[in-house]
């Protein structure tokens, strides 16, 4: 099965992750299909906390992807942010 979720990079206590489309038996930070986008639960002052592609996301969710609960948190925030 096809999931859209959270894969972790960035440095020891300072996570970052990329939200990602991956075949669910796949390692966390293995191969990926697709980046869709980004989360920094660490920004501060100008850095952007949620960069996502929602129509992308919606697009894979279309052809039968399944986002994790994080990611589907996450693309509901990002449809109340304004465009920039």
């Amino acid at each position: 099965m096809v999931k859209i979720r959270l894969a972790r990079a960035g440095a020891k206590g300072r996570p970052f992750y990329h939200v990602v489309v991956t075949d669910q038996r796949n390692a966390r930070d293995g191969r990926n299909i697709a980046r869709l986008g980004y989360f920094n639960p660490g920004a501060a002052g100008p850095e952007k906390r949620l960069e996502l592609d929602v129509a992308k996301v919606q697009e894979w969710v279309g052809k039968g992807a399944q986002c994790s609960d994080k990611v589907r948190l996450l693309v509901k925030e990002a449809g109340k942010q304004p465009a920039a």
